[in-house]
């Protein structure tokens, strides 16, 4: 056994013994405490709680890998997921804890006064949060494969039984514990790798500095990754080439879609005050910032680092990792001019093709790989000391984990709380509600784990689908059920519906039906990652119409209305707990 298995082997061990012995000591033990911790969260655990929460595996592993491939495109997703949380911050968590709600469904079910407004919600959190959990699903299968060098599929096998034990086990309040220590874990394992690779490029132990940073023969870094990407008929690194629109579309649906997200909202309920829910809100964004920061500079260095290793290299001279990659199915190498060597570039650049390619005698692209691997193979790509290595497979795994169980809880509670207890078996017991919670995950925990098995996309794409979905569905009812005393029941219903039904179907159309490959059939230009926010945008006007030609909603919703947005400690705020 070579000394990265063992390292990685004892750190991710010990980090799963630590997130397991959480979970145990913090387990639930009442549906309270199952589903929002028991409401007794302090402002700076729960911050650290939700950027666990918030940042998955999309955040840890993918987002710096879109970024290194995409180059300035990629930045959609740091400014959208970035500004979604600040969103969600100023003009909706504090308000929803003041309801006192526990889930999303409760305040629609209850803002709109109707059980089919809650059939709908809990409908559209169960197909957000699916979408999302299978996101989660790939990353865990990335990080486990890995970490064994084992396939993917089997990586997301054992991924979604670890899951299960604890999300399972220690509901809430055991979630809220161990992602604390998800978040420490998380953290350590993406900030440490850059700053070694840092030092390494550009002699500067901060990345976010480093990035603008220039190598040792003076040249400039992102000068040189931009030059690079050209001789290798790629777009300039630093200059975008997607439409303008898209570009907005996408961000937009991400910043929309992190404010309708269950998930992050349920967070908020697991603090004592309303004031202690703005506090946690702020501590989660300054947690937050540190790996969004950090994570260009990420990309910078990986990118740079996996051209240089691997462009026009002997196949049978490539370190170690290469081959290890190889095993998990992620990375592969095509000889297809049989010259024993990489030929890595964008034969999809028809005058780069005839111009450079052709003339000597390359035959296409060789080189795939998932652009997910990235951020786990940069610290091998770097030849950084083992222990480095491992600490980052557990990082990803803490990022995936973290979230998936967050994910799991929504889909427990939509079906256990919103459904059963609230809808079709009023009179069930507490216990009965925990046992009907658990059996919810159990099955979301076998569905969402075949479900990852075929991603359609990578996982930043596929959280993308997510939160287009929560654009589309909740983020005008919430918006507008907080804002808009005049919206009713027959508003929001109609909004939810017609959006989430127009972003789900033109997602399926181009990922899955006929419009694959088609990108010239897109709807202005805007892609699937960006449909989201043109739902969003029928959800209002559907919303705002059908509110206005339907009878008002009873007096003391509009009084509630009132209510919920009375500032904490004015002489009229009835509640502020």
């Amino acid at each position: 056994m070579t000394s990265l298995q063992i390292w990685t082997y004892v750190i991710v061990g010990v980090t799963f013994l630590i997130y397991i012995g959480v979970a145990i000591w913090a387990r639930a033990g009442s549906t309270k405490e199952f589903y929002v911790a028991g409401g007794g969260v302090h402002p700076v655990v729960n911050g650290m709680a939700t950027a666990a929460d918030w940042m998955s595996a999309a955040s840890f592993l993918s987002m710096a890998g879109l970024i290194s491939f995409m180059g300035f495109d990629g930045s959609q997703y740091l400014m959208g997921w970035t500004g979604g949380y600040v969103l969600l911050a100023l003009l909706l968590a504090p308000y929803l804890r003041k309801f006192g709600k526990f889930t999303v469904p409760d305040f629609i079910g209850d803002r709109y006064y109707s059980q089919t407004a809650r059939i709908v919600a809990v409908i559209c959190a169960l197909f957000v949060s699916f979408t999302y959990v299978v996101g989660q699903m790939k990353g865990v299968g990335v990080a486990f494969s890995r970490f064994l060098d084992t396939s993917f599929e089997t990586g997301v096998i054992l991924g979604a039984g670890i899951v299960f034990f604890y999300a399972v086990l220690g509901g809430m309040k055991g979630i809220t514990y161990t992602q604390v220590a998800q978040f420490c874990v998380l953290i350590f394992a993406f900030t440490v790798p850059a700053i070694f690779i840092s030092l390494q490029m550009v002699n500067n132990p901060i990345p976010q500095i480093g990035m603008g940073g220039h190598l040792a023969d003076g040249t400039a870094l992102l000068d040189k990754i931009n030059q690079v990407s050209i001789d290798l008929g790629f777009h300039e690194y630093t200059s975008g080439h997607k439409p303008r629109i898209d570009l907005f579309c996408v961000t937009a649906a991400l910043m929309l879609g992190t404010a309708g997200l269950p998930h992050v909202i349920v967070r908020f309920f697991t603090v004592p005050k309303v004031k202690d829910a703005r506090i946690s809100a702020g501590y989660a964004l300054l947690f937050i910032a540190i790996l969004y920061t950090t994570a260009p500079a990420v990309a910078v260095f990986a990118r740079t680092n996996l051209i240089e290793t691997v462009d026009n290299a002997d196949y049978a001279s490539l370190p170690p990792w290469f081959k290890s990659w190889e095993t998990t199915g992620l990375l592969a190498f095509n000889d297809k001019n049989g010259d024993g060597k990489i030929q890595y570039y964008n034969d999809t650049n028809a005058s780069f093709v005839s111009q450079v390619a052709d003339p000597r005698g390359w035959q296409g692209n060789e080189l795939e790989i998932d652009h997910d691997i990235i951020v786990l193979a940069n610290p091998e790509i770097a030849n950084l000391p083992a222990w480095v290595i491992a600490l980052v497979v557990a990082g990803g795994l803490a990022a995936a984990l973290s979230t998936a169980a967050g994910l799991l809880l929504v889909i427990s509670t939509s079906i256990s709380h919103d459904l059963m207890r609230r809808w079709l078996m009023p009179h069930i017991t507490e216990k009965q509600e925990l046992r009907y919670a658990r059996t919810a995950i159990a099955v979301a925990v076998v569905i969402a784990a075949y479900a990852g098995y075929n991603p359609p996309d990578y996982v930043a794409a596929i959280v993308a689908f997510a939160f287009g979905l929560a654009a589309s569905s909740f983020f005008p009812a919430i918006i507008l059920g907080i804002f808009d005393k005049r919206m009713n029941m027959q508003g929001a219903v109609s909004g939810m519906i017609v959006g989430i039904s127009f972003t789900a179907i033109y997602i399926v159309y181009f990922k899955f039906g006929g419009g694959i490959g088609h990108p010239e059939r897109y709807f202005m230009d805007i892609s699937p990652e960006g449909i989201g926010t043109i739902g969003m945008l029928i959800n209002l006007v559907v919303s705002l119409v059908v509110s206005r030609l339907t009878p008002a909603p009873p007096l003391h919703v509009q009084e509630l209305v009132e209510e919920i947005r009375v500032p904490r400690g004015s002489k009229i705020s009835g509640d502020n707990h």
